[in-house]
């Protein structure tokens, strides 16, 4: 059984205020480059996770 994770997080720019839901290569993709809308640096400060969506 293969057991695949989906990790969510919600990203919120520190500086110019833009929400989006990203995947964790694209969180990675944020802290390593900056928003893509403003382009201020980004810290893990700025993901919080989105209730967990277990369907079980």
């Amino acid at each position: 059984m293969s057991r695949e994770t989906k990790e969510e997080y919600t990203f919120t720019c520190p500086e110019c205020d833009e929400a989006l839901e990203v995947n964790g290569s694209m969180k990675d993709a944020l802290i390593e480059r900056g928003c893509v809308i403003c382009g201020a640096g980004v810290t893990t400060d700025a993901f919080t996770n989105p209730t967990s969506a277990n369907s079980s």
